[in-house]
């Protein structure tokens, strides 16, 4: 008789993958598994850079590091080596910075230094690379595009927003495809780049008038200077879309079993799929298992007997809710797997403390990638 497969581990959602995308609702861990992703390939010998697309600061806290900036950090071999990770390779990290790299792309791709100097002093510029809202997407495209032409990476693990931000970060590069191919630019502008129409020469006088900035001015040398770089952010849009549904780019859900962290990832690996995207597999974590006095069915008078009746009801009510929490991530599980038709889940239980340095990062890459006793949950 053959022996019993084991619990599936992450090393089958990731194995030979150049991208990975890490994707998921707020307050799952999506940060924690990214990194401990990333950590455990650069341990095996890779040259792995994580980049984080969410502006806080939970990928730096998760290294113990206290910032990351726009550019690929070198994390300290021998502080990985403290927490017991012996690093065959290298580990980077980095935060996307929105305006940086909105600011980068103009001083590479524009046509010559008077022109990127028109543009990055542009007000109608500054306004825009500023932005929170909007650019960080399209600045999160181009970073990627950077790194992977770049090669200085063997793996690039992405850790991006909440899930329905993370699904504008997927359609960025078609939207500015779109964008750069309609006649958008053209409604703006006209041969010697002025604005079209009378009433809008008015409108802008105006406000000339009341602020003293000539508004007309400022929004027509913007979209000259954006008009001449069309050409190369439709070619890096169209790239970023096909490493995006290269077969060695992978999507992985990050979830909690929480029922609607669970719902959420339903609905991100529906729209994965509506766009012929890889998902590689799930990763549920702070999966509760169920204690074994329960399962064994000790009863409650026993644990009075042995413990008292105070301290024995407490116990038995903290088995018993634990056996419920078990009960209920089994069902989320069940329905993922349902929902997913097939794609393998790996299962990460709830650790007793979470996860703020390297430390936890090695413990849970010992459930991630199978050096740890493993569980499952109940009904999973």
């Amino acid at each position: 008789m053959s022996a019993k497969p084991g619990p599936l581990t992450a090393d089958r959602l990731v194995q030979g993958r150049r991208v990975i995308v890490c994707v998921g609702s707020g307050g799952v861990g999506k940060t924690t598994i990214a990194a401990a992703i990333a950590t455990e390939l650069a341990a095996r010998g890779r040259r792995v850079a994580v980049l984080t697309i969410d502006p806080a600061r939970r990928l730096a806290e998760s290294l113990g590091l206290e910032e990351l900036s726009n550019e690929p950090h070198l994390v300290d071999p021998e502080r990985l080596a403290a927490a017991g990770i012996d690093m065959r390779g290298e580990l980077w990290a980095m935060m996307l910075d929105a305006k940086r790299t909105f600011d980068d792309v103009i001083e590479r791709y524009a046509a010559d230094r008077a022109a990127r100097d028109r543009l990055l002093e542009n007000r109608i510029y500054q306004e825009i690379s500023t932005a929170v809202s909007g650019s960080q997407e399209y600045m999160a495209m181009e970073k990627l595009n950077e790194l992977d032409e770049e090669a200085r990476f063997d793996v690039l693990v992405l850790d991006t927003p909440p899930t329905r931000d993370a699904l504008d970060f997927l359609d960025a590069p078609s939207r500015l495809a779109r964008f750069v191919d309609s006649r958008a630019l053209g409604i703006f502008l006209r041969p010697g780049g002025r604005f079209l129409g009378r009433g809008s020469s008015l409108l802008f006088r105006a406000l000339q008038r009341i602020t003293g900035v000539d508004v007309m001015e400022d929004i027509s040398e913007f979209f000259v200077a954006v008009g001449d770089m069309t050409q190369g952010f439709r070619d890096r849009a169209k790239r970023v879309e096909a490493l995006l549904a290269a077969r060695t780019t992978a999507f992985l859900l990050v979830t909690s079993p929480q029922p609607e962290a669970v719902a959420e990832a339903v609905h991100f690996g529906r729209r994965l799929a509506e766009r012929r995207l890889a998902l590689a597999g799930a990763v549920v974590n702070r999966v509760h298992s169920a204690p074994a006095e329960v399962d064994g069915g000790v009863p409650r008078a026993d644990l009075a007997e042995l413990l008292g009746d105070e301290l024995g009801g407490k116990v038995a009510r903290s088995l018993e809710e634990a056996r419920r929490l078990a009960e209920r991530d089994g069902r989320s599980i069940a329905r993922l797997r349902g929902e997913l038709r097939g794609a393998p889940i790996v299962l990460v239980p709830h650790l007793t403390e979470d996860v703020h340095a390297i430390d936890g990062l090695a413990d849970v890459n010992e459930h991630l990638f199978g050096r740890a006793e493993r569980f499952e949950a109940a009904g999973g």
